[in-house]
């Protein structure tokens, strides 16, 4: 075990003189590096600035979705007319994200950080979100871990190999995602109730971070996840501003990119860069959490039921209507439109069918650089040159704002509209295999996993565990030979599932493979669909 590791690991007493408001529910002895009592104060006062705040949209979508529930159907806004057909910009990008052609993603584990960094990337995103499972050793890890590449010493022994980083101007931008509004951090409370997470993660990192990287001019930067409206944006808006004045910073120092990956976000995208316009740089197409949106917004519409997610690409017409628009949005406002996700991983041992997954990144890559938009994501560094190239020859500019796309004319109803295709008996079984699986790993502490050749985060796990659901609970949904998909089949399927898998100890999270089998179980014979399969999860944890 490296020396970090072992500081992880190692049990902590409360401080002698506890900063008042402010009880964490657990104790690792990093947490006198990591919450000195000076961020512990940022904490209480963010979280008192923000939580009623946050309550009211927690308590707003919740509305919104009973309205979904009772047939009705999202759409643009009457009341911000305005801000949509208004002639405004957001703020100058800053020289350090100008260029953001591929961008890599990851957890916040050193190896991970550091490889990530060096990969040649232009920018990588630490994710405390979808692809870090929140174990209080995990979070505290990796905000030490940012810590040290920030600094530059940031270091990793395993297996006899010892990983460092390249220097601070070799390296791909750093940018941090925190976690999304509706998960609570419940290692922190405030006054008795728990911090958000993702106010955590962002004030943690600022508190140690900001000022070294604003005197770098590297901002610091952000991704902010899961947005559903422009109040959301601008509560996010208030807290960094919050930020900003108790460290001593310039407000619109620190920048935002926001990935639109919630359905109602779609139609507010003018809004939501309204809202963040001193601050923010970009918007990004979340593909994999907009589908899980999708199907978690019309969870009651069944004439909007989708066939299974392998047949539900970005050339569906309402995805290819989401990017689009959301091309033509960000650049007559000056702003990033960033593509999504390459989730492929080398195919050791099997060059043909290694050969047909990069022929689909470069499809797919190749569709983003021809639609407008300014940059990329992969999750493997050996899809960076394979993406790279396709930008490099379509893009020779460091983006594509004039590429305004005013051939794009894009309606309500192109947003929400359902796609044709079948539910295979297959594909049935791998939403339930990679649910599992991706489950088991997640309460086991790894939030990030490969499967079938992919690097498979939350969002994957929450497309297959909503799919589930739906089919369950729509009237005559059937596999394409012409079975029920019923409880009794996803019973089977549960059944058969450790004989599929095999030596279930050597998959990641295996112990916990029967309790994800559970948990499954469980969240799909609810009669109310689950808001995110991470809420339930998180109470299993720690």
């Amino acid at each position: 075990m490296s020396a970090a590791a072992h500081a992880i690991a190692t049990p902590f007493p409360s401080p002698r003189r506890p900063t008042p408001g402010i009880t964490l529910t657990a104790g690792l002895s990093v947490q006198a590096e990591l919450l000195p009592p000076a961020a512990l104060a940022l904490l209480v006062s963010l979280h008192r600035a923000i939580e009623p705040e946050r309550q009211v949209r927690l308590a707003a979508r919740r509305r919104r979705q009973a309205f979904f529930d009772g047939g009705g159907l999202p759409d643009f806004r009457d009341d911000t007319r305005a801000i949509r057909e208004g002639q405004w910009q957001v703020a100058p990008i800053p020289q350090a994200l100008a260029d953001r052609r591929v961008e890599i993603t990851g957890p916040v584990e050193p190896k991970m950080v550091i490889n990530a960094l060096n990969s040649g990337a232009r920018v990588f995103m630490a994710d405390f979100e979808d692809s870090t499972s929140p174990t209080w050793k995990n979070l505290l890890a990796g905000q030490r871990a940012l810590i040290g590449a920030v600094r530059g010493d940031l270091t990793f022994d395993a297996a006899g190999k010892h990983y460092a980083l390249r220097p601070h101007e070799e390296q791909a931008v750093l940018v941090v995602r925190p976690r999304g509004w509706h998960l609570d951090e419940k290692h922190v409370l405030v006054d008795g109730a728990p911090i958000a997470g993702g106010l955590f993660d962002l004030a943690v990192f600022a508190f140690h971070n900001a000022r070294a990287l604003a005197a770098r001019d590297r901002g610091p930067y952000f991704y902010l996840p899961k947005l559903q409206s422009m109040e959301e944006a601008a509560l996010w808006e208030t807290a960094l501003s919050h930020i900003e004045a108790t460290l001593g910073l310039p407000q619109g120092q620190m920048k935002v990119t926001v990935l639109i990956e919630t359905l109602p976000a779609v139609f507010e995208m003018d809004e939501i860069l309204h809202a963040l316009r001193d601050r923010i740089v970009g918007l990004n197409c979340g593909r994999w959490d907009y589908i899980f949106s999708y199907i978690k917004t019309f969870r009651r519409h069944a004439d909007r039921v989708l066939p299974e997610r392998g047949q539900v690409t970005m050339n569906q017409p309402f995805l290819k209507a989401y990017s689009e628009l959301l091309i033509r949005t960000c650049h007559r406002r000056g702003a990033h439109a960033m593509g999504g996700m390459a989730a492929q991983i080398p195919i050791n041992g099997d060059e043909a069918a290694n050969e047909q997954a990069l022929a689909r990144v470069r499809a797919d890559k190749l569709r983003e650089v021809s639609a407008g938009h300014d940059g990329t994501w992969v999750a493997h560094p050996a899809l960076i040159p394979v993406a790279r190239a396709i930008f490099d020859e379509h893009m020779p500019q460091p983006h594509q704002h004039g590429v305004l796309r005013q051939d794009v004319a894009v309606t309500r109803d192109d947003l929400i509209r359902p796609c044709t295709g079948t539910i295979t008996r297959a594909g049935f079984e791998n939403n339930v295999e990679v649910c599992v699986r991706y489950l088991a790993a997640w309460l086991d502490g790894n939030g990030c996993v490969p499967i079938h050749w992919l690097m498979e985060d939350a969002a994957t796990a929450e497309i297959a565990r909503t799919q589930i659901w739906q089919w369950l609970h729509t009237p005559d949904v059937h596999l394409c030979d012409g079975a029920q998909i019923d409880h009794a089949l996803l019973q089977r399927t549960l059944a058969a599932l450790p004989a599929r898998l095999g030596d279930a100890q050597k998959l990641p999270g295996g112990a916990r493979v029967a309790e994800a089998i559970a948990l499954l179980d469980e969240l799909s014979r609810a009669d109310e669909l689950a808001e995110f399969l991470t809420l339930p999860a998180y109470a299993r944890i720690d």
